[in-house]
């Protein structure tokens, strides 16, 4: 029955096929086009773009993902993969603190050579901007724009949409990153290594805590990126969040202890919770934007929750 077909085509009626079926070809007909083939499943062969990648390659295939996404650092050639928000999300973490460990090195440093603390921290925070390509600041700023500058959820999205900033926007891209500065200077006043450290751990954080919106809601528009993404499902958020988690403990913890780290994730998500009931009554769902905004709240809210506690 077999005789004719391709091995793939073989292979994949006999293992789909109950056994005894008159379509189900023989193991003797299978097993001597798989002895063509090499012995193997195509699936399972050298050079098919089908096989399943070892959980090691494919987690770092998926951190370079979401290096390419959430950064402006070289990953290779591959820049223009589809992203896939499940695959990200499941290693947010490791690819933020890459992402955060430049600007935390830099702070760090900075504070080191005994530099003023708003100076060290106004630097800094200009190395994040650059590594980050400021997608947070300019996901607040289309936010600002377009939740308070529109009257309709159309209106709305389509103020986001537009790349030129707004009053709104300008003022919520200052007030960021005076809250941003201060906090790291107020870091750097009890130690370099505690700016460091708080940082990168609010960084993320952040990053991973800012996933909820397009957990909770659906992209409120259909050609958006955030649609483009696809939709996150709870798994794939839950393992990203725990390996986040983690993450952010081992950074955080000699600095600001289980209080801090307590007081940070409560405020987070009082502020995720604020923030998804804003947009869902505003806009109806979520962009790309408004999950980059809420990126920046999370952050400035774990920083200040970690000045709270030291």
């Amino acid at each position: 029955m077999a005789r004719g077909l391709p091995c793939a085509r073989a292979w994949q009626i006999r293992r789909t096929c109950p056994k005894g079926s008159i379509l189900r070809p023989s193991g003797r007909s299978v097993d001597k086009l798989q002895s063509d083939a090499g012995g193997v499943p195509p699936e399972h062969r050298p050079g098919n773009d089908n096989a399943e990648p070892a959980p090691g390659i494919r987690l770092g295939d998926d951190v370079l993902m979401a290096l390419r996404f959430f950064s402006r650092l070289p990953t290779g050639s591959r820049a223009h993969e589809k992203p896939d928000l499940g695959r990200m999300a499941r290693a947010l973490g490791f690819a933020s603190l890459v992402i955060g460990l430049v600007p935390a090195l830099s702070v760090f440093g900075l504070g080191l050579l005994g530099l003023p603390p708003f100076f060290a921290a106004a630097f800094a925070a200009g190395i994040a901007i650059i590594v980050t390509g400021a997608m947070g600041e300019d996901g607040l700023a289309d936010a600002a724009d377009g939740l308070f500058g529109g009257i309709t959820p159309a209106r709305r999205l389509e103020i986001m949409k537009d790349s030129r900033h707004g009053s709104y926007g300008v003022a919520a891209m200052v007030i960021l990153l005076l809250l941003r500065v201060s906090a790291l200077a107020a870091l750097l006043t009890i130690s370099p290594l505690a700016a460091a450290l708080g940082w990168l751990s609010a960084m993320v954080l952040a990053r991973s805590g800012a996933l909820t919106l397009p957990l909770v809601l659906a992209p409120a528009r259909a050609d958006g990126a955030a649609a483009t993404a696809g939709r996150l499902r709870i798994r794939d958020f839950a393992i990203g969040a725990v390996f986040s988690l983690i993450i952010g403990f081992i950074l955080a913890a000699p600095v600001v202890g289980l209080l801090g780290l307590g007081l940070a994730l409560a405020l987070m998500g009082l502020a995720c919770y604020g923030w998804i009931a804003l947009c869902r009554r505003l806009v109806g769902g979520q962009t790309g934007d408004l999950t980059g905004a809420l990126q920046s709240i999370l952050e400035i809210a774990a920083l200040s929750a970690f000045i709270l506690s030291v």
